[in-house]
């Protein structure tokens, strides 16, 4: 059975950096906590991250450009936390490996976890094109990352891999 590493908030946990949870619910969701395919893990709290804790955005590009080095993870007050956020993009990497998770369905918008936008490091609210540190190096590896608005091509790629089996 295929696995997937999953945001803790979206399985109802109070994580992000608001103290809030974020829960997706609905018919394939519920499936796939049923049959014990979810592997919930947020990487900021991993990383050494309290709950709550100030914003951060990625200042000077997305995740793989603070993965490669040449940008950085911030707070608004201007506190570098990259460290925690690489942190926590290794171990997120580290808990997919070890359940076997090819696919992963991450909060879209994190800095660590957004796999088509993040916020743009004004903290103007803005976003832009780009992934989170944690999207980004599991990218790197070989896994798929999906938002949570993308459930149906979720199930898609569960199907095809399983059925390659």
């Amino acid at each position: 059975m295929e696995r997937i590493l999953v945001s803790s908030c979206l399985v109802g946990r109070p994580v992000r950096y608001d103290g809030a949870a974020k829960p997706v619910g609905g018919g394939l969701f519920e499936r796939w906590r049923a049959e014990g395919r979810l592997v919930p893990f947020c990487p900021e709290v991993s990383g050494g991250l309290p709950v709550p804790r100030p914003p951060a955005e990625i200042v000077g590009g997305d995740g793989g450009a603070v993965l490669d080095g040449t940008a950085r993870v911030v707070t608004e007050a201007g506190a570098d936390v990259t460290a925690a956020f690489l942190r926590g993009a290794r171990l997120a990497l580290a808990a997919a490996e070890r359940a076997g998770a090819r696919i992963a369905l991450l909060k879209e918008g994190s800095p660590s976890c957004g796999s088509g936008r993040v916020y743009d490091g004004t903290f103007s609210g803005a976003s832009v094109p780009g992934t989170g540190v944690t999207t980004a190096l599991l990218r790197r590896e070989g896994i798929r990352v999906f938002g949570e608005d993308e459930l149906d091509a979720v199930q898609e790629l569960l199907s095809a891999l399983e059925q390659a089996r």
